[in-house]
C-alpha cells in the first residue's frame, strides 16, 4: 500500500480530506498529518511517504517552499496541491515543483479520489518498471546464470522427476521456447592420451578454466545462440545444446574445435547426439552425446557410432530397482538385474551393448554421488574410452560394473551397521538438488522404489522430521540466501524455492525464523549498511 501525508494548517480540513478518501480501495494508507510545511519535512525524513497532499497558505514554512524542499530532497515524491486561493502564483509554483495535481478548496470527494487514482496509478507503474529493470539486473548476475545452467542440468538428467516438473520452470530462465525445437547435444573435451605432445604447463588439467571459458564464450556468440552447461560428473568435458538441423550442428562443430585450436592449440574432441525435440527428450540426446565422444576415433573409419541407436535404454522401472540394490547393498540382485540388461543389449548390437555399459555407469555414479561416496580409482569412462569398448563380453562387462558398484559401498561405520541410513543420506541429497520442484513422499518413494507408507516412517525415524518439514526447511534455507543477495520480489523467491505462492512462503518464513519475509530482508539491508560504515 502507498503512503499519504496530508499537509494543512487547519485540523478540520485535514480531517475532511482523510474522510474523502477511499483508502480501502485506491490501495492507499494515512502516513500521517502535518500543520505547516517545517512539520511535513519532519514526517519525510521520518519515514516512509509516497504521496503528499498539501495547502498552500501555511505558517512558518509555506507550500510554496514546502514544495521547492520537496523537489530537491525526494525527487521521487508524488504531490499534490490544494489551495483556497486561485493565484497564478501558486499555481506556478506547483508546476514548477512537478506537482500532480492543483485542485481548489473546497475538494469534491470524486476530484480528490481521482487525483489519488491517477498518482497511485504512476506508482504502481513506477513499481513494475524498478522491478523489471531489478529484475533484469539479477538475469544479468553470475547468480542467475548459474542457477539457469543448474536448471539446464536438471532437465538433461531428470533422474526420477516428472517431466511436467522440469517444464514448469522452464519459462522463468526463458527457455520454455525450446520446448518444440530440435536440438542436438555437443559434448567436447580433451582427451589425456591425445596430449603426449604438450608439455605439462599446457596439460588438460591446467588449461580446464580457458577450456571451460572459450567454450561459454562461443556457445553465447552464435548467431543463433546455444546453451552452453556443465557436469561436474565429467569434469574434462562442456557440452552444448545446438538447435537447428545436423549440418547447422556440424557447423558449429567445426568452429568450435577452430575457436580451441587457435587459442589453446590443442586438438579437441567433440561428440554429437542423436535430434531430440522437446525437453522429454533432452535426457536420451544429452546421453547420446556423451556415447558418441566415447566412441570418437575407436571405430573403424566410415563406421557409424552408437549415438543414432536408441534401441537399449534401461526403463525408468529397471532404473528404480537398480538404485534401491545399490543404496541398500544387495550386490547379488544387482549384478543378476545387471547381466540380464547386458544380456539383452548385446543380443540386440555391439553399439546397444556399449550404450547399456555406459547408462548403468552413469546410474552408478549418480547413487554414488547421492550417497556422498567418491570414486578413487580414477575409472571413469569418459577418461577412458578404450575400456569401455574393451569390455567385449557379458561376464566381463558385468564385472568392471560391479567393481564399481562396491564404491558405494564405502560408507562410514555407522552406515554400515544402518543401511537404511545411505538410502537416507541420498534421499537429502536428491531433495537438496530438487527443493524447487513440487516434491512429494510418493514421487520419491517410487524414485528410490519403497513403498510410500514405509518410505514416511523409515525417513521420519532417521531423520527425527517428517519429509514434509524436511523439505520445508530446505526450501526456506535457499530463500534466505535468495532475500539476502538479490532483490527478488517474493513471488519470485517463493517460484524459485518451490513454494506454491508468496504468501504461502511467507506464512511458512515467519512461523520458521519469526519475522516476515520483507522485514527479514530489511534488516539484514540494514545490518550490511552499518557493517560498510567506516570504524571511528
Amino acid at each position: 500500500m502507498y503512503r499519504v501525508l496530508i499537509v494543512d494548517d487547519e485540523p478540520d480540513i485535514r480531517l475532511g480530506l482523510n474522510m474523502k478518501i477511499d483508502w480501502q480501495q485506491l490501495g492507499l494508507e494515512l502516513a500521517g498529518e502535518a500543520g505547516n510545511g517545517a512539520e511535513a519535512m519532519e514526517w519525510l525524513a521520518a519515514g516512509e511517504v509516497d504521496i503528499v497532499i498539501t495547502d498552500m497558505n501555511m505558517p512558518m514554512m509555506n507550500g510554496v517552499t514546502f514544495l521547492k524542499e520537496c523537489r530537491e530532497q525526494y525527487p521521487e515524491l508524488k504531490l499534490i496541491v490544494i489551495t483556497g486561493y486561485e493565484d497564478f502564483h501558486y499555481a506556478k509554483a506547483a508546476i514548477q515543483s512537478q506537482a500532480k495535481d492543483y485542485l481548489l478548496k473546497p475538494v469534491a470527494r470524486d476530484e480528490l479520489n481521482g487525483a489519488l487514482a491517477r498518482v497511485a496509478g504512476e506508482l504502481e507503474e513506477s513499481s513494475r518498471t524498478t522491478s523489471q529493470k531489478a529484475l533484469l539486473e539479477w538475469k544479468l548476475s553470475q547468480y542467475y546464470a548459474e542457477m539457469r545452467e543448474h536448471y539446464i542440468l536438471q532437465a538433461v538428467k531428470a533422474e526420477g522427476m516428472p517431466g511436467a516438473a522440469v517444464r514448469d520452470r522452464a519459462k522463468l530462465f526463458e527457455l520454455d521456447t525450446w520446448e518444440n525445437r530440435p536440438v542436438r547435444f555437443v559434448s567436447a573435451g580433451m582427451r589425456e592420451r591425445q596430449q603426449t605432445e604438450v608439455s605439462r604447463e599446457r596439460s588438460p588439467e591446467k588449461l580446464s578454466l580457458p577450456f571451460q571459458l572459450l567454450c561459454r564464450e562461443y556457445g553465447g556468440g552464435q548467431e543463433e545462440e546455444a546453451l552452453v552447461f556443465f557436469d561436474a560428473g565429467y569434469p574434462g568435458l562442456m557440452h552444448f545444446i545446438v538447435p537447428g538441423t545436423g549440418e547447422d550442428c556440424a557447423r558449429f562443430v567445426e568452429g568450435l574445435k577452430l575457436c580451441l585450436r587457435q587459442h589453446l592449440r590443442v586438438e579437441p574432441v567433440a561428440g554429437t547426439g542423436q535430434p531430440a525435440e522437446g525437453l522429454k527428450e533432452w535426457r536420451e540426446g544429452y546421453l547420446s552425446a556423451l556415447l558418441d565422444w566415447n566412441l570418437q576415433d575407436t571405430q573403424p573409419a566410415g563406421q557409424q557410432t552408437a549415438a543414432g541407436d536408441t534401441s537399449a535404454s534401461l526403463s525408468e522401472e529397471t532404473a528404480a530397482l537398480l538404485r534401491q540394490y545399490l543404496l541398500k547393498g544387495e550386490e547379488r540382485v544387482f549384478g543378476e538385474t545387471v547381466k540380464k540388461e547386458l544380456s539383452q543389449s548385446f543380443s540386440v548390437s555391439r553399439s546397444a551393448f556399449v550404450k547399456t555399459i555406459f547408462q548403468i555407469y552413469m546410474l552408478i555414479e549418480a547413487v554414488a554421488v547421492q550417497a556422498g561416496v567418491h570414486n578413487e580409482t580414477g575409472n571413469a569412462l569418459w577418461v577412458s574410452p578404450e575400456l569401455a569398448l574393451g569390455l567385449r563380453t557379458i561376464d566381463k562387462a558385468e564385472q568392471f560394473l560391479a567393481d564399481l558398484a562396491r564404491f558405494t559401498q564405502n560408507q562410514p561405520k555407522e552406515e554400515s551397521a544402518d543401511p537404511d541410513r545411505k538410502l537416507v543420506r541420498a534421499v537429502e541429497q536428491f531433495i537438496r538438488d530438487n527443493y524447487m520442484y513440487d516434491l512429494t513422499l510418493t514421487m520419491l518413494a517410487e524414485h528410490f522404489n519403497y513403498h510410500p507408507s514405509y518410505f514416511s516412517e523409515l525417513f521420519k525415524s532417521k531423520m527425527g522430521k517428517s519429509f514434509v518439514q524436511y523439505v520445508t526447511e530446505v526450501r526456506l534455507s535457499q530463500a534466505v540466501r535468495l532475500l539476502e543477495e538479490t532483490p527478488l520480489s517474493l513471488w519470485d523467491i517463493a517460484e524459485l524455492t518451490g513454494f506454491a505462492n508468496a504468501s504461502y512462503f511467507s506464512t511458512k518464513f515467519k512461523r520458521q525464523y519469526g519475522v516476515s519475509p520483507s522485514d527479514y530482508r530489511q534488516a539484514r539491508q540494514h545490518e550490511k549498511s552499518e557493517d560498510q560504515q567506516p570504524k571511528k
